[in-house]
């Protein structure tokens, strides 16, 4: 059994978002490994380790917080001695503090950088890390990229094209609840409408402002479930806009989520930014044969939902091209139905967690065959 550990920022209880799916996924899928979890909670004082379906989760108290990134100095100890025990660490970029564990602690050790997305946003700043940055990703062993649309628009990927391995994000279907018919009536009659449903961490890039202002006079509804940093903006918008058919949920638990995947008319995911590498979020519709609607970045997003047939595709920032999507899909009930078994296919052939994980379970093995040069840093 190789002994992996995955470094991220957050993680599971403390969040709920399409990375932590990942790294939950990856966890209960790689069988032949044995994987444990570092990550930072603002929600505790001192160290503690909690069990995440069958997951050893090493949380972490926050130190403070630079430009969304996590430090955590009572950390350092706990970190040395888990990569003291793991074969392999599996970091999740971008999170600069792992960069820094990761030079002071690992040098010597197998690595592994799953690579989730550019950086887009902080461009004073990236300055400043981008010789960290280049130090940490010229160290590690592999990265893997998540899809071969990000792999082939990233420079940052394409820099260090010889190492990078593409295993796309994938699902186990059976690591998700199963719901009765109590709780979709439920939801049916507090919903009241048909309905488009988008899940995920209420952030900038995911483009909301854009769903809503779309949604304005629709005859059906958008269901927003998660939470995050502008949740408040996002609400405020609705209000002074007089957009009423904008229903936010705020935090669900998984069986409510797979509920209203089961009855919505389509999902939709508006994120207009490259932050956006790929959208677990559509893979969970496809999985319940939803149809998708999404944008076109050049991201991974554009590997799921494939235009026409798995779903519609629309410009960034595109209200109308947004609102036409929506439209097609409420008023053509029959082709939201036959992209949405399309989208299932494709799920299937792609995107399952017992794929995604045998291909990790290859690479780790991989790297345990191969020598490890000294490390010169």
């Amino acid at each position: 059994m190789i002994k992996v550990l995955h470094v991220y920022r957050t993680f599971f209880p403390d969040s709920q978002g399409g990375l932590e799916e990942v790294i939950r996924q990856i966890s209960l899928n790689a069988v032949a490994s044995q994987i444990r979890v570092f990550s930072i909670s603002s929600k505790i004082n001192k160290p503690d380790i909690v069990n995440v379906d069958g997951i050893s989760v090493y949380r972490i108290p926050l130190s403070f917080e630079l430009a969304s990134c996590s430090f955590a100095f009572k950390g350092l100890e706990v970190f040395k001695s888990l990569a003291e025990w793991a074969d392999i660490i599996n970091y999740h970029f971008p999170w600069p503090f792992a960069d820094m564990l990761h030079l002071l602690y690992c040098k010597n050790k197998k690595t592994v950088v799953t690579y989730h997305s550019d950086i887009i946003r902080q461009k004073t700043l990236l300055k400043l890390y981008r010789p960290l940055k280049r130090k940490f990703l010229s160290s590690v062993d592999r990265i893997v990229a998540t899809s071969p649309n990000y792999f082939q628009t990233s420079r940052v990927l394409q820099t260090y094209n010889e190492k990078v391995e593409i295993i796309p994000i994938g699902l186990d279907e059976k690591s998700y609840p199963q719901v009765d018919d109590e709780r979709t009536t439920y939801w049916r009659k507090k919903i009241n409408s048909t309905f488009f449903l988008f899940v995920g961490v209420l952030r900038y890039y995911k483009g909301l402002h854009i769903a809503i202002e779309a949604a304005k006079n629709a005859a059906y509804k958008i269901v927003i479930v998660g939470a995050g940093p502008i949740e408040q903006e996002l609400k405020v918008q609705a209000e002074k806009e007089g957009i009423n058919n904008i229903l936010f949920l705020g935090y669900l638990d998984d069986i409510d989520k797979v509920a209203l995947l089961s009855i919505c008319r389509g999902v939709v995911f508006p994120s207009y930014l490259r932050s956006e590498a790929f959208g677990v979020t559509l893979l969970e519709g496809a999985m319940y044969a939803k149809p998708l609607i999404s944008v076109e970045i050049g991201s991974g997003m554009s590997y799921v939902n494939i235009h026409n047939k798995t779903g519609l595709q629309v410009t960034p920032g595109n209200v109308k091209a947004f609102r036409d999507a929506m439209d097609k899909l409420y008023k053509d009930e029959s082709y939201a139905v036959k992209l949405g078994k399309a989208a299932r296919k494709r799920f299937e052939k792609l995107f399952t967690g017992a794929e995604m994980g045998k291909k990790y379970d290859e690479l780790y093995l991989s790297l345990m065959n191969e020598k490890k040069p000294q490390a010169n840093l």
